[in-house]
């Protein structure tokens, strides 16, 4: 039987960005005591959903509280709820990812501001040989799920050391290698959600098993691990 988000998060969230400050919070303390507990139930058994394909290391809920330090953003609180589900071992590589807000919930993966020797390893891959990345991006599940990878950040013409002219510079001028999905609020507050949430991360299996081959190895397929 599906762990279910709970229902009241919503209302509470709405209300939490209409009133972003510590005395409402503190005034709410208990409530939001409960909603996250449930939340957390929800993601560890979304855990153990996981671990019927994949092998995850752990899950990472992400705090309510805002780092506000170097920020013109001075609300204390984040308005959604959100967590991050890392694969075990050096040889699975990408995360599995969802945040719950009002008008605002998705599901994704990737490979999100990579380490810069990642992500040259990367553009020189898809320099190299394209074929197996568009063959994942094309899937028709897949497509249809996520389309292609977001491109709200890429460079203007072509990274350093790289041809504007290259077959490939689609691929090669993303800095993120990040997929995406939105969720309507309805069906995050469905009994069944955690089963759509589960089949989308589950899409994702055939990128990550593919990024893990060419982040574990140099250009020539020898491994560096």
């Amino acid at each position: 039987m599906s762990v279910q988000i709970p229902k009241a998060y919503f209302p509470f969230l709405k209300e939490l960005k209409e009133n972003n400050h510590k005395d409402w919070m503190d005034a709410h303390k208990n409530v939001y005591k409960n909603l996250e507990s449930d939340f957390k139930t929800f993601c560890k058994a979304t855990v153990d959903e996981l671990n019927t394909f994949d092998q995850i290391a752990r899950v990472k809920v992400f705090r309510i509280n805002r780092d506000v330090r170097f920020s013109k953003n001075k609300m204390p609180y984040k308005t959604t709820r959100s967590a991050i589900f890392s694969r075990e071992g050096v040889h699975r590589r990408g995360s599995y990812y969802f945040q719950i807000a009002p008008g605002a919930s998705f599901v994704g993966g990737g490979f999100f501001k990579p380490e810069p020797v990642d992500l040259l390893r990367i553009r020189k891959e898809f320099e190299l040989d394209s074929e197996p990345i568009r063959e994942i991006l094309s899937e028709a599940k897949f497509k249809k799920a996520y389309g292609g990878f977001n491109t709200e950040s890429q460079v203007k013409t072509a990274p350093k050391g790289f041809s504007k002219e290259d077959a490939n510079i689609d691929l090669i001028r993303n800095k993120n290698f990040f997929v995406r999905h939105a969720f309507t609020d309805e069906e995050v507050l469905a009994d069944d959600f955690q089963e759509r949430l589960v089949a989308h991360f589950k899409l994702l299996l055939p990128f990550f098993d593919y990024m893990s081959e060419v982040l574990t190895t140099d250009l020539n397929g020898e491994s560096i691990l």
